[in-house]
């Protein structure tokens, strides 16, 4: 770009690529800290694919840190623990599933409906500070600011750019970082609603079998999230179909001799409430070797560790980082013990530094977990099937999960 083009572009102190729940959160973060930033987000709305995500102590102390972790209680019931199902090493209809026993716990969890989380964030945002429509085609480095090019034409001068923006991140593809691969397996996922409420147990209800792993959570008295985790190769299920129809009919069908109702759940989905998605995740190796932050820019979320719902901290762990990049960024930015000489942008630094510091190793361990249980999950082979058939793999994964989702990131307070 000329100087003169440069100049004309709009200058933002913070710049956040996508609205999603890390770009939200961080936003959130950073303005009760008294940080202003602005949001861009390719799409015209909010985005709420995937419908629903579960949620564990550590994602409701990053809720109550924002401040809306209240606002939300009071919309999704509280899950009691864990109804577990299985067939074995047998394929899906050809035995007598057993109940594995009710396993109770008694720490936070809820299943959020994704659109009620971001509209939720976004209503406690200043006005403006999201952008819609706002497609980042290119990313240009001029001196200790990155301009940020937009699909309209429009440029934004930034001191500091987050990537917030997914598994497709364009500012992770920007800091070099590797896609993720594919684990050979994917998801149909969707929400169910019944106008008179459902009657479930406000429990997790787990299906597993040799080739499928499927289940639903109540997210409130009326709605229901469901999953479909499988192998298309296996199922011969045509990865380029993305109709919604064809979708419940597949999981239906698929699951019509399952216990605890799932079928008829699935075919009670409405048409825009059920999405497709290929399971893909950062390999742990990866996160320890690659950089996640580079100068004045780095990334959060998805776009720095996308993980399997394996272990259900996919959505935790994005919270969780939103709330310490904002306190990083908020101290290295507003705090007097860093010395006056020190320019705006080396402050910048700093702050993305402390934030790499602090979740390197949160991060590494969440991916390594996630990398294992999927591997051991998917396995074949005489002790893993009988620890499967006789639930001892089962009560493992829930205090894996458990062990996970205890994790605190602390609140947003700058001491």
């Amino acid at each position: 770009m000329t100087m003169k083009e440069i100049d004309m572009a709009i200058c933002e102190d913070i710049v956040i690529v996508g609205a999603g729940i890390s770009g939200l959160t961080t936003a959130l973060g950073l303005h009760r800290l008294g940080v202003r930033s602005l949001i861009l987000e390719s799409s015209e709305s909010l985005k709420c694919t995937g419908y629903a995500l579960t949620t564990w102590p550590n994602a409701w102390r990053a809720l109550d840190a924002v401040g809306v972790g209240d606002l939300l209680r009071k919309k999704f019931i509280q899950i009691e623990g864990f109804k577990v199902v299985s067939s074995g090493s047998i394929p899906l209809g050809t035995e007598q599933s057993r109940l594995l026993g009710g396993l109770r716990f008694n720490f936070e969890s809820r299943c959020i409906i994704r659109k009620d989380l971001l509209e939720t964030l976004e209503s406690e945002l200043p006005h403006g500070t999201i952008r819609y429509s706002s497609k980042v085609v290119s990313i240009e480095e001029t001196g200790n600011f990155k301009l940020v090019h937009l699909a309209d034409g429009l440029v934004v001068k930034t001191k500091a750019l987050i990537g917030c923006d997914g598994m497709n991140s364009m500012v992770a593809k920007w800091l070099g970082l590797e896609n993720p691969v594919s684990t050979g397996r994917s998801a149909i996922r969707g929400l169910a609603r019944y106008l008179d409420g459902h009657g479930f147990e406000p429990k997790f209800h787990f299906y597993s079998t040799w080739c499928v792993d499927c289940g639903f959570v109540p997210c409130d008295e009326k709605s229901i999230y469901w999953f479909c985790n499988f192998s298309p190769s296996f199922h011969k299920y045509n990865e380029e179909n993305q109709d919604p129809l064809s979708m419940i009919k597949f999981v239906a069908s698929n699951l019509r001799d399952a216990p605890l109702n799932i079928s008829n759940i699935v075919e009670r989905t409405e048409l825009d409430c059920v999405c497709y998605a290929p399971l893909r995740l950062k390999l742990p190796w990866k996160a320890l070797l690659g950089n996640f932050a580079k100068k004045n820019v780095c990334v959060v979320g998805d776009a720095s560790h996308p993980m399997t719902p394996a272990i259900g901290q996919g959505g935790g762990s994005s919270l969780e980082d939103s709330i310490v990049l904002a306190r990083c960024l908020g101290k290295a930015l507003t705090t007097s013990n860093v010395k006056e000489e020190h320019d705006e942008h080396i402050r910048v630094e700093m702050g993305l530094q402390m934030y790499v510091k602090e979740r390197r190793w949160r991060i590494l361990t969440l991916l390594t977990v996630v990398y294992i249980v999927g591997f051991v999950q998917h396995a074949g082979g005489k002790v893993i099937s009988f620890a499967k058939k006789r639930g001892i793999f089962t009560k493992y994964l829930v205090q894996i999960m458990a062990k996970m989702g205890a994790f605190d990131c602390g609140d947003l307070s700058i001491p």
